[in-house]
């Protein structure tokens, strides 16, 4: 009986040992038992992945800490713009799976440059392909280790960099043992964890404010003190209250977020790492599959997202707004040793002022503990806010795995095997994407520790790279026989320099002494929703190329044809 009571009275960080504890002895041990053998099981898993296991695989590599911590938390502070998230996520899977995927499953190469390299005939094209790689991998990774750090720094009570190290430590073992057949299996297990773990609290959240065991609906019920008013009536009531706009109506021009939508539905067309996942499955038609079983499974997070946001907002605001510091509860002293939330008391009543005013605003709070904290906040027992710590975790390891995957296959098997040493033998191949996969762990580390921004604005701008660069050259290359080397190159060349130069200047300030602001944007268009222009820009400059520059191979042209005809089709006579 006393056993009992000590473990129901165990504090969180003991809850965390433990739980934390057995996900990661479960991670290394999947990563032993699946270790890699040979580069084709290091690359894609020996190809021969089932379409449930690889469409659970798929969803934790996709919904990372920008998908857990950050999403949530941005939707929390931007309320009804934060819905471009959602909307340009959610929608840029359904177009990778209906328009690419399988395409690129019939073309049968392990990487995406593989795939650029071989169908626009050329190793500069390759070259350029792994750069872009490069630059959208290392800036997607870094929202990763930074949620990383995150987890660890609050509930093992380390240091944000000491967490990231220890988050560095713990991909490095998994994924350059296991390689993507260790990376598969892990997240089959990390899916289960993180989609356990963001549920979990919800459901009880939803049944504490609303009655209702269905966050989906909860979060647009009443509330259940009787009262007969709606949540976010009452959430829309508290902000305008501190000045800020109504949680349920938006400030965003509309074409900021028609551009940011599409900048992050082509960027999610164009990932590597969540399209070298539709490599590892037998078939065709298990791609397709794969990609339908995953687009399910991240709707019940992406769903419950919006209601998570509601609850944590609600809850907060309720909790330390014109509260003494005194009287605060023991969660935001916890999460005050963090840095993550502060209290500068400004008129020293030793009284929280938040308001939106930022003249008179004496609490900043980082959007990215929103998911974190939201159990604490909520008082819930801890070893489920221990859970949401390891679900936090499996989300960010997960996709951080497969980012780093895809970072050392393209060093060793695209710029190595491919361009620079073509007689490797299999042996020093496999070292190579070792070795690669520990530098790519380390500059990981080093981005994690020094952030540009939250997680979910990093991962935005990691998708406009994406779409500025990869999307035209895949599209084109799939659906257009008529489409060379040179417009290719010279196509994402530009994409990508241009939204660099855009980043660059208006989200870091590098090339002014301040940075400029919203009403210098371009059009009117943030940082994370340039990569749509970018990716106008590519496609014409291709198209122009192309025109005034030689015909592709007739071999290249008949592979064109022959990804997109199916299986069993008889070949068009032409006229």
């Amino acid at each position: 009986m006393m056993n009992n009571i000590l473990l129901i009275d165990m504090d969180v960080q003991n809850w965390t040992y433990i739980i934390v504890g057995l996900t990661f002895a479960l991670y290394i041990g999947i990563a032993i038992w699946s270790r890699a053998d040979s580069t084709r099981e290091f690359y894609i898993a020996g190809g021969g992945v089932s379409p449930i296991a690889n469409g659970m695989a798929t969803a934790a590599d996709w919904m990372s800490a920008a998908s857990f911590i950050g999403m949530a938390g941005i939707i929390s502070f931007a309320g009804y713009d934060g819905a471009v998230y959602l909307m340009g996520w959610t929608g840029g899977y359904v177009l990778l799976a209906l328009l690419l995927a399988p395409y690129l499953r019939k073309f049968g190469k392990y990487t995406v440059p593989d795939f650029i390299g071989d169908r626009y005939y050329s190793n500069t094209a390759r070259t350029v392909a792994v750069i872009c790689t490069l630059l959208v991998s290392f800036t997607y990774v870094a929202g990763q280790m930074r949620g990383v750090g995150i987890v660890f720094s609050r509930f093992l009570e380390v240091d944000i960099n000491t967490g990231v190290i220890i988050g560095m430590i713990i991909v490095l073992f998994y994924a350059v043992l296991g390689g993507m057949k260790g990376i598969t299996y892990t997240q089959v297990a990390q899916y289960c964890v993180l989609i356990f773990a963001f549920m979990v609290p919800a459901i009880f959240i939803s049944i504490q404010m609303t009655g209702n065991p269905i966050p989906q609906i909860g979060f647009g019920s009443q509330l259940a003190d009787g009262s007969g008013t709606y949540l976010l009536d009452k959430l829309d009531g508290l902000s305008t209250e501190l000045g800020f706009h109504e949680y349920t109506s938006g400030s965003k021009s509309v074409q900021d977020v028609f551009f940011i939508t599409l900048a992050l539905m082509v960027g999610t067309a164009g990932l590597p790492h969540v399209i070298v996942r539709f490599f590892t499955v037998k078939r065709v038609r298990d791609a397709r599959k794969s990609a339908g079983i995953a687009l399910l499974l991240i709707a019940i997070l992406y769903t419950t997202a919006p209601a998570v946001a509601v609850f944590a907002r609600t809850n907060m605001i309720e909790t330390v707004s014109n509260t003494p510091y005194s009287e605060v509860p023991p969660w935001f002293k916890k999460w005050e040793t963090t840095g993550l939330i502060k209290f500068n008391d400004k008129n020293e009543d030793n009284i929280i002022q938040y308001v939106a005013d930022p003249n008179k605003n004496e609490l900043i709070v980082d959007r990215d503990i929103m998911v974190l904290a939201n159990p604490e906040i909520a008082k819930l027992p801890n070893w489920v806010i221990a859970l949401v710590a390891a679900g936090g975790l499996a989300a960010a390891l997960s996709t951080a795995a497969g980012l780093l995957l895809v970072i050392s296959s393209s060093v060793s098997h695209d710029l190595i095997k491919k361009v620079y040493n073509p007689k490797i033998s299999e042996r020093g191949e496999l070292i190579a994407a070792r070795i690669s996969a520990v530098g790519a762990v380390c500059v990981a580390g080093y981005f994690g520790i020094n952030p540009p921004d939250f997680v979910a604005a990093v991962v935005a701008l990691a998708f406009g790279l994406a779409a500025a660069s990869f999307f035209p050259a895949i599209v084109l290359g799939i659906f257009y026989k008529r489409m060379n080397k040179e417009g290719a190159i010279t196509g994402m060349v530009v994409g990508i320099l241009l939204m660099m130069y855009y980043i660059v200047k208006y989200k870091f300030g590098w090339l002014d002494e301040t940075l400029p602001g919203e009403e210098e944007w371009w059009f009117g268009i943030s940082p994370e929703g340039f990569g749509s222009i970018a990716m106008m820009v590519n496609f014409l400059v291709a198209i122009l190329v192309m025109r005034f520059s030689p015909k592709p191979p007739s071999e290249v042209q008949d592979i064109v044809e022959y990804i997109r005809i199916p299986k069993g089709a008889k070949k068009p006579v032409e006229h």
